[in-house]
């Protein structure tokens, strides 16, 4: 499975640009989200909802 840094050398974008895109901020051109979108289909990336759940400190995850 494929994570932020691998989706990032596909799309030829950086980490925190793919974060942007799967946050959906107003900050990312649709040219970009495009190719990030793209990029995440291709290896199957998946969001990892646990490890999002922790740095967000938030869900019963005791």
């Amino acid at each position: 499975m494929a994570n932020i840094r691998d989706v990032a050398v596909r799309a030829g974008v950086s980490a925190a640009t793919v974060s942007r895109v799967i946050n959906n901020s107003v900050n990312v051109t649709s040219v970009t989200v495009a190719r990030v979108s793209r990029a995440m289909r291709e290896p199957g990336y998946r969001r990892n909802l646990a490890a999002q759940a922790i740095a967000r400190r938030s869900g019963n995850m005791s």
